[in-house]
């Protein structure tokens, strides 16, 4: 009986792979989501292994094992893929815009539609930690843990805030040169760092350091970057500039915050981690054939479109599926890897095995949240846009058998 049970499910799982694979209209780019979920993954698992929280006595602080063990630094090069958001975002942005104007929509119809399903998940997130933030508070908790809790939790919300105004300014921005917001860049960090400038001028990068990465995908759209070659000099450039930066002017090495660290790379973004970034995007286009022939596979694919669908739930929830772990673990005791100092191989060992548990939690977050990301369920009988999309790419009569991830 078990075995028919398993069968049957095993059947089934296939038939949804297979549906899906086939409901994905032939012209779409598989490598643009593809990236996409590279780039969720990385910073997902990135903060997952950099982001410690200590029990000290009756509070909780933040750590990091970038501080006690700097020879894991390279860990912030693989996992802090901020750059390859931007560049899908600025790619996929340009190229909705276009589409929009020539069916004659205008621009207001056409920010509500791009900035509905990645507005909507906040709301969710604010009203949850509200409440909690309140609880905690009358409950007499430390009013320290409960500012680390918070702030890590809604930490996700200024990337959503900058790639919205970035998003919006998207008709502005799509035929602008990436070296002009470069040269902003440039021009900050001499200020600050060369000729002792305030440090709030920093705070200018926020917007033009993701410019760079976010015009380059503007500059994907009109064609100037299908070449290896231009794949080659923005991966090779970037790399260069960022180790003389490093080795020669004295900006960390780390791409991510390290807490009580004299700089951050990224908060505010520096020039060494515009260069890095300039250095992912190259890379990520040169990956955009082998990510073709990957994503050919059916259920590679499923699983690419799956976190695309829920890539705003992932993003905004996991940071709260890290804390959710943490508290309840302490019911336990001071757990290695979860509780601890993170100033040892120990830690680190203790840390990975943690991540499995982080990802139940997170997929509880999901589906308890992932309703504000998809939006409400439509009547019976009314066809998804998804469906009528699907529709039109594949001729009158052939309705889509599954759904695929929207742009």
């Amino acid at each position: 009986m078990k075995g028919a049970t398993g069968t049957t499910a095993l059947t089934g799982l296939r038939t949804a792979i297979h549906r899906i694979d086939r409901a994905t209209p032939v012209e779409r780019d598989r490598a643009v989501d593809a990236l996409r979920a590279l780039a969720i993954l990385g910073v997902v698992l990135g903060h997952w292994l950099v982001t410690a929280l200590v029990a000290d006595g009756g509070a909780l602080r933040t750590a990091s094992p970038l501080r006690y063990m700097p020879w894991l630094t390279p860990v912030s090069w693989i996992f802090q893929t901020l750059a390859v958001f931007f560049l899908v975002g600025g790619h996929v942005a340009t190229k909705s815009h276009a589409s929009a104007r020539a069916r004659g929509a205008t621009y207001g119809q056409w920010l509500r539609a791009r900035t509905a399903r990645l507005l909507r998940p906040v709301a969710a997130v604010l009203t949850l930690w509200a409440v909690a933030t309140g609880c905690l508070l009358l409950s007499g908790a430390d009013f320290g843990t409960v500012h680390t809790l918070v702030k890590l939790a809604l930490s996700p919300l200024w990337f959503l805030v900058v790639f919205a105004g970035l998003t919006a300014a998207t008709p502005l921005l799509a035929r602008l040169n990436p070296l002009w917001p470069l040269a902003v860049v440039l021009h900050v960090d001499v200020v600050r760092f060369g000729l002792g400038g305030p440090a709030w001028l920093g705070w200018v990068n926020v917007a033009a350091g993701w410019l760079v990465p976010y015009t380059l995908g503007a500059a994907w759209t009109r064609g100037e970057l299908e070449r290896p070659r231009a794949g080659w000099v923005l991966f090779g450039g970037g790399a260069v500039a960022t180790a003389l930066l490093v080795t020669w002017a004295g900006y960390p090495a780390s791409m991510v915050g390290i807490p009580g660290a004299a700089v951050s790379n990224l908060d505010p973004p520096t020039l060494a981690v515009v260069t890095f970034g300039l250095a992912q995007c190259g890379l990520a286009l040169l990956l955009r054939e082998p990510l073709r022939r990957v994503m050919r596979r059916p259920a590679v694919w499923a699983c690419t479109a799956f976190a695309n669908l829920s890539a705003m739930t992932i993003f905004l929830w996991h940071q709260t599926s890290l804390m959710a772990v943490t508290a309840l673990g302490l019911l336990a005791g001071r757990l290695p890897g979860l509780h601890t100092t993170p100033d040892s191989v120990v830690w680190v060992a203790a840390r990975v095995a943690w991540l499995p548990v982080f990802g139940c939690a997170l997929i509880l977050c999901r589906s308890a949240f992932g309703v504000q990301e998809r939006g409400p369920r439509r009547p019976t009988g009314r066809p998804s846009r998804v469906v009528r999309v699907h529709r039109v790419h594949r001729g009158p009569g052939r309705a889509a058998p599954g759904a695929a991830p929207r742009a």
